[in-house]
């Protein structure tokens, strides 16, 4: 055990944050548990061909997804010293796949070199001290919504992984995007896993029992297997497959163990992509990318780093420096081992409310991520729907901070209303921001309030504004 006042208790900042080894222990396992499916689920979504033919392969994917988690995760720990956990970023992922497959003459080295190329030059701004000085010039009611805007996002995620909300189709006569299950019923044994874990989380966390969401996790996952090993009731990734009431992922099973396949380390290009596409078109997709994992990463950690109350009295997070470096390498380590950029996840909540609050719970994460390397397939003894209920919860806990924004200043009010209803709504932490950003820059000026506009919100600003003109750029380039 971990003895107060010795030097790993001073140099994690464990007694000083009210924490205790056995809270970081059980704050890394719900977070590894709360993030798994992304061994999983990377391989299917950079699964697609490149203008060549050639795949990256799922089982490389997958061990190489598993071996950057748990290296960055574990370096987070150690050098950060924040609870935080990284892995292949959702956003930055899926724009990269999609990327691939609409330009002709792009491989998959090709845009993993692009990936590169935006953290090499994330991490000279961290070094610079830029992006730390964006980070210290956003206002406090704007760094709160960002915290309520997460839970809303990470609330909504859980929902929608456990299938409680669905997509409806796209039909003549839709008036609404998402509802309630199925056709507005709640149908199949995967979805009452997930009303029964949410249930019990809820009544553990009331309770205010140890290790509430922990148990919560296990007791659903254990109900998965055993429903799934007497039903056999099967996935449904997307609904695609005969079976829409299964698994929404993976139906929870385990088939042993592999050795990892490492072969895509080292074969990013990161200058292939300027002779295939040309100068103004590569340039403009890192930009995207860069844009993407600058501002993702800087809303996560606010919104993590004030619920687990790691923040100082002016708002500010200890070590962000370190936080902001090991994050940079994130986008390096990741592309140079095409797995795409690498970012800390709002799913790190779940060790967060579980008690952690220091380094020692990303290191036990790391460390089960460098584990899953060799035991992917075990990864799918956890569902979807056993994790959804602590992200639920834990959005709760994040969401209940609201209530510290001044809702009579405008000039904070509506930006942070953009902020934290964009999140979820267009499910990026990056579009929140920007609006939110824009906003306040707008807004402050148009009350003669200049003076409160920190200079750096005018850069950032101007900078979303270019963001979210890409589209229009790139079509006027094509034309």
């Amino acid at each position: 055990m971990l003895k107060q006042g010795s030097a790993l208790d001073r140099y994690f900042m464990v007694t000083e944050r009210g924490s205790n080894f056995s809270r970081e222990i059980r704050g890394g396992f719900a977070t590894f548990f709360a993030m798994s499916y992304i061994v999983v689920l990377n391989p299917l979504i950079l699964s697609g061909p490149d203008s060549t033919g050639a795949t990256l392969g799922f089982t490389a994917v997958a061990a190489v997804t598993a071996l950057v988690a748990g290296v960055l995760t574990i370096l987070m720990g150690a050098w950060g010293r924040h609870p935080f956990a990284l892995a292949t970023g959702l956003g930055v992922n899926a724009f990269v796949a999609v990327t691939v497959a609409r330009n002709p003459g792009l491989t998959w080295p090709d845009m993993m070199g692009l990936v590169v190329l935006s953290g090499i030059t994330m991490l000279i701004l961290v070094l610079t001290g830029f992006r730390t000085a964006v980070f210290k010039a956003v206002p406090e009611g704007l760094k709160t919504a960002i915290v309520v805007g997460i839970g809303l996002f990470i609330a909504l995620i859980g929902l929608v992984n456990a299938g409680f909300v669905r997509r409806i189709p796209d039909v003549a006569g839709t008036t609404v995007p998402v509802g309630l299950g199925f056709d507005g019923k709640l149908l199949g044994w995967p979805t009452a896993v997930f009303v029964f874990g949410l249930i019990l989380t809820i009544a553990l966390v009331v309770r205010k029992v140890k290790g509430a969401i922990l148990i919560g996790i296990i007791t659903s996952t254990v109900l998965s297997v055993i429903l799934e090993m007497t039903l056999h009731i099967g996935p449904s990734f997307d609904g695609k497959t005969s079976n829409p009431q299964g698994w929404s992922l993976v139906a929870p099973t385990f088939s042993g163990w592999a050795a990892p396949d490492l072969s895509l380390i080292g074969k990013a290009n990161p200058f292939g992509a300027f002779s295939d596409l040309g100068f103004v078109a590569a340039t403009l997709l890192a930009f995207v990318i860069l844009l993407s994992i600058f501002f993702d990463a800087m809303g996560t950690m606010v919104g993590l780093a004030n619920e687990a109350g790691t923040v100082d009295e002016h708002g500010n997070i200890p070590d962000v420096d370190r936080v902001l470096q090991v994050d940079a390498l994130g986008a390096i380590i990741g592309g140079g081992a095409s797995v795409s950029s690498n970012q800390i996840y709002v799913e790190a909540g779940a060790g967060i409310g579980e008690g952690a609050r220091t380094g020692i719970a990303s290191i036990v994460t790391g460390l089960l991520f460098l584990v899953a390397m060799f035991f992917t397939p075990l990864i799918n003894l956890v569902p979807f729907e056993a994790v959804a209920p602590a992200l639920v919860v834990v959005g709760f806990m994040m969401v209940s901070q609201v209530g510290k924004i001044d809702w009579q200043d405008w000039g904070i009010a509506i930006p942070a209303f953009l902020t934290f209803t964009l999140m979820p709504f267009t499910y990026s932490i990056a579009n929140g921001l920007g609006a939110g950003f824009i906003a306040y820059v707008l807004i402050r000026t148009v009350q003669g309030k200049v003076k409160d506009i920190h200079p750096l919100m005018w850069a950032v600003a101007a900078a979303f504004l270019l963001f979210f003109a890409i589209g229009p750029i790139e079509a006027a380039i094509s034309m």
